[in-house]
């Protein structure tokens, strides 16, 4: 996660930003929590998510009081070495 680069342009592969709503996975110490809605700018070419200082700001927020989140998700985990390949 960074911040919104100068202009609108990826700095991993020079796509073009646009404005989304978005899953955020968000990393707060040993923990990783996931927040809808996140405004950001998304790369249209590759994906890369870049966020306002505002928003990242108020997603460290949520993280510092996750006890107050009241869903949860879940999904399947793989190790990557333990995978068969075919």
């Amino acid at each position: 996660m960074t911040s919104k680069p100068a202009g609108n342009t990826c700095e991993v592969c020079a796509g073009e930003l646009e404005e989304r709503r978005v899953l955020a996975r968000f990393r707060y110490g040993r923990e990783t929590i996931y927040i809808e809605n996140v405004p950001a700018w998304v790369c249209k070419r590759c994906g890369e998510q870049y966020y306002d200082a505002p928003v990242y700001k108020r997603m460290e927020e949520i993280a510092r009081h996750r006890e107050q989140i009241r869903r949860s998700i879940s999904f399947p985990l793989a190790e990557f070495d333990l995978v068969p390949t075919p």
